[in-house]
């Protein structure tokens, strides 16, 4: 038979002509021309069944689980309390004339001053800026005017004006009461009683949504792809792969939202908007604005310079809790400049530059990095911030702005108003609202009437998820942020 015809169709399959031999001829297969009945197109296209993972894990939370700690609140408001200094010290203090000392006193709240010194103390007088000093007796001290002005004299020359050292005119002294003396037969009458006093700080928590939702029609339209997911999840997943990273994406803004949250400002544009509900954006203080607020900021800092940009730092903390084991999470160029400093100091050692464990060899593979070191009485653990370095966040501009941050390990004391007593508590952690009746930590459900879930009738699926949470930074003043720019 030389042509083959569909009885049914009339169509025309092609010309068979058979052959003597057992070999594949033009005239003896089924041969598709013309483009119409293309041989390949009897196949399915051949497609890889694998995702494949371009970005490697692109989650980026999980720095608060390394340094913090999630606890729950039942209340709109967390309210803690932190210590102040123990000794009395007084800045930017006026000499106005040879005996005289004085500074301003008033303001309200963490600014508040209040002159508590008494006649009788002894006092060191220092220029920050000269490094002079003398030590003084307190003759006299009262209020006056918005200022407290001591009346003092010398031990070692006749005025603060006149001697070897002279303060006149000077604006920026430091004092601050080292002890006192008294003459036999006094009374202690004058002196004042100080009161420890306390800073307080509140934070309020946000609440932070986010939902997935998916047509019925579409659930029917099954797609499989072999997937493994951030979150441990493999295997083969069909629209529940996007459910699934819409759930690390929230997982991601449960952290990113504490970091970088932002309190509102009075004249602020968001402090203007006014939902349906009447009540109006409050904002929350994330890590990045509290440490700005209150505590340290280290400007265009260049590891690789050397060792004394560090040591301003390290003479920074020793100014503050002294807490002795840190941690460092930095972008990639700051982590770089770190190894650099730190290779700069053991160059020259036997077999070239002893890096790592200072054990490298010709016969084994170099290691240029260091992931902890000890200078003075602090030991410091470095490792690099993913958030600082994904293109998608922060990693992705040009000159960074923020370029890392420095923690303190382990925990501080402080005064929980709920329970009325000191407690120990990590510098960081999470606070997110709960009871008995519901748990605000991670919350997930199901609406529409898709997938089992029939409350709506709505032709679909969504997946809600909700938290409601803040940030506690307690002891702030011991955290240092290395930014680009303030």
């Amino acid at each position: 038979m030389s042509n083959m015809i569909n009885s049914v169709t009339g169509t025309n399959f092609g010309s068979i002509k058979p052959s003597q031999k057992q070999q594949a001829l033009e005239t003896n297969y089924l041969n598709f021309t013309n483009g119409q009945n293309d041989f390949a197109q009897q196949y399915l296209p051949e497609i890889y069944e694998q995702e494949i993972e371009r970005y490697g894990n692109r989650t980026l939370s999980g720095f608060l689980r390394m340094v913090g700690a999630e606890m729950p609140m039942s209340s709109d408001q967390v309210v803690w309390s932190e210590q102040n200094r123990l000794h009395i010290a007084y800045n930017s203090v006026e000499c106005t004339n040879a005996t005289t000392l004085r500074f301003v006193v008033g303001g309200t709240g963490i600014n508040f001053v209040q002159n508590v010194v008494s006649p009788g103390q002894t006092l060191v007088v220092m220029n920050p800026t000269t490094g002079a000093e003398l030590k003084v007796l307190v003759n006299a001290s009262t209020t006056s005017g918005g200022y407290g002005v001591l009346t003092v004299y010398p031990y070692t020359q006749a005025s603060l004006t006149s001697g070897a050292v002279s303060f006149a005119s000077a604006t920026n002294l430091k004092i601050f009461v080292y002890g006192s003396e008294f003459i036999k037969g006094s009374s202690d009458s004058n002196l004042n009683s100080v009161t420890p006093s306390f800073t307080q700080y509140s934070n309020s928590p946000i609440i932070v949504r986010e939902k997935y939702e998916i047509n019925g029609s579409d659930t029917a339209q099954i797609g499989w792809v072999e997937v493994a997911t951030e979150d441990g999840a493999s295997g083969y997943l069909w629209y529940l792969k996007a459910e699934s990273e819409t759930r690390l994406r929230f997982e991601d803004y449960l952290e990113m939202s504490v970091i970088e949250g932002e309190l509102s400002a009075a004249s602020s544009g968001v402090s203007t908007l006014t939902p349906a509900t009447g009540v109006t954006y409050k904002g929350t203080q994330g890590l990045f604005s509290a440490v700005r607020e209150r505590g340290n900021i280290v400007n265009n800092f260049t590891a690789a310079s050397g060792l004394n940009d560090f040591d301003s730092i390290l003479k920074g903390l020793d100014t503050q809790g002294a807490i002795e084991e840190n941690m460092l999470f930095l972008n990639r160029a700051t982590s770089l400049d770190f190894d650099d400093m730190l290779a700069s100091l053991s160059a020259g050692a036997a077999g070239g530059v002893a890096y790592g464990l200072f054990e490298n060899s010709e016969q084994m593979a170099l290691n240029l990095g260091f992931s902890g070191f000890r200078r003075g009485s602090y030991d410091f653990y470095k490792t690099d911030w993913k958030y600082l370095n994904d293109a998608s966040t922060r990693g992705g501009m040009n000159t960074a702005s923020i370029d890392g941050l420095l923690v303190p390990a382990g925990t501080s004391t402080v005064y929980d108003q709920q329970l009325g007593t000191n407690i120990r508590r990590p510098f960081l952690h999470v606070r997110y609202r709960a009871n008995q009746a519901d748990d605000r930590r991670m919350k997930s459900w199901i609406t529409g009437s898709v997938g089992g879930a029939y409350t709506s009738d709505l032709d679909a699926m969504q997946v809600h998820f909700l938290s409601e949470r803040c940030l506690v930074t307690q002891g702030a003043n011991n955290f240092v942020l290395f930014t680009a720019s303030v």
